[in-house]
């Protein structure tokens, strides 16, 4: 089974400028990309204003704060799908539980529409209690409500009206005309918790590990571990997607090659090329960067 190979949005190095986003999306096409990751966080925090938080959390999340620059996630990849025709649309990742269950379904059926049917809903559980609070989010129980969320998610992709009674969410005899392409979206999960293998193998298509704190040589533990909740769904490990991060930072061409194949001997389908907020450059060298990863890696 061949490798898919995407690009990430480098959202930290992207101007507030419509025509730079569609030069990027339109490059990762045309260059041959299958698809293209967006990232996700609503609200960035001053953390020098917060000396209580625990700031190995933000640094282990990719020091994101106030002046970090994030495009709003569904909005950009629908624009992204507008100004495209063939390339992957994937959340790399949305932070579900701080957001409205039922209004989650609604864009991402609809971004699926419009996109011909190209999304995957990359989710994950996030780590900032200052997006949560902001959003209206209780933070203490982000992961038994993702669990929840899906199954709600996926019962309002399927049907014409839903009944749903659950801890969080209720829904009585309604639906979300119109319904997505895909019955139900691809949901993928982010971050390499325990419980969060878990709720991949019960609810998902795929896995995301994430950078940095899983490389290809750190897997072997947590992939036995996730084959065998697979396995105990009654699900098949071959099946299951894995979406590797090849980070530029680690060095040049043959490094990304290296890597691409270290994330191929662990069974990777899919593989990101990682750019933003690490000194790549504005939109021309990111595009260069691109050019270049491609080449090596294809």
């Amino acid at each position: 089974m061949s490798i898919q190979i995407g690009a990430f949005f480098p959202t930290n190095d992207m101007p507030a400028d419509r025509v730079a986003i569609r030069d990027w999306a339109q490059a990762a096409e045309a260059i041959g990309f299958d698809f293209v990751v967006v990232s996700d966080h609503v609200l960035g925090a001053d953390w020098s204003a917060l000396p209580d938080f625990d700031e190995s959390l933000v640094k282990a999340n990719g020091s994101y704060d106030v002046d970090d620059s994030f495009h709003e996630i569904f909005v950009t990849m629908a624009y992204i799908a507008a100004v495209t025709e063939r390339v992957g649309l994937a959340s790399g990742i949305l932070i579900l539980p701080q957001r409205q269950t039922a209004l989650v379904a609604k864009q991402a059926a609809q971004l699926d529409i419009v996109s011909g049917g190209r999304l995957r809903l990359g989710i994950g559980v996030g780590f900032s209690p200052i997006e949560y609070e902001g959003l209206g989010q209780d933070m203490r129980v982000r992961g038994r409500r993702q669990a929840e969320q899906c199954e709600l998610m996926n019962q309002l992709w399927t049907n014409r009206k839903v009944t749903f009674d659950g801890e969080f969410d209720r829904v009585h005899h309604a639906g979300i005309k119109p319904l997505p392409i895909q019955q139900p979206i691809p949901i993928w999960f982010g971050g390499g918790a325990e419980p969060v293998l878990r709720r991949a193998a019960k609810y998902g298509q795929g896995w995301i590990p994430l950078q940095p704190q899983f490389r290809p040589d750190k897997l072997e533990g947590p992939l036995e571990r996730l084959h065998s909740y697979l396995k105990a769904e009654g699900r098949e490990p071959s099946t299951f997607g894995l979406d590797g991060w090849v980070v530029s930072s680690i060095g040049g061409p043959d490094e990304w090659q290296t890597e691409a194949e270290r994330w191929a001997s662990v069974g990777a389908t899919h593989l990101t090329f990682y750019t933003s907020n690490l000194g790549i450059g504005g939109v021309e060298q990111q595009i260069e960067a691109m050019n270049q990863f491609y080449d090596a890696v294809r």
